[in-house]
């Protein structure tokens, strides 16, 4: 599988450099009638993908900062809220208690179902 991965690898990189290769003439790049800059179209082809590159890892990284802060708050809300009955006498955890007993939600299993 890996080697089928490479093959497709090199074949759009060939391709890629041939399509650069044939689009090498000057372009201008005009930004909003304050400036323009004259660049071979395949360098402002490739600026503008990796902008979109970094916009779409930003966006990425902000995702996934939401989302690992909050695993963080539940794991920290579900270990505050450990079921009173596992606790001893001064109020900490009871070494000697399962570490998963009872339910996540508060299920009630019935017998014979």
């Amino acid at each position: 599988m890996a080697l089928v991965r490479w093959i497709v690898v090199a074949v759009v990189f060939v391709a890629l450099l041939f399509l650069s290769l044939q689009n090498s003439e000057k372009a201008t790049l005009r930004l909003f009638n304050i400036t323009q800059w004259e660049a071979p179209l395949v360098v402002i082809v490739f600026i503008a993908f990796a902008c979109g590159v970094a916009a779409g890892l930003l966006a990425g990284a902000f995702r996934s900062t939401r989302l690992k802060r909050q695993v963080n708050r539940l794991r920290r809300e579900q270990r505050g809220n450990a079921d009173p009955r596992l606790r001893n006498a001064s109020g900490a955890a009871d070494p000697k208690a399962p570490v998963n007993a009872g339910y996540a939600r508060g299920d009630h299993v019935v017998d014979g179902l």
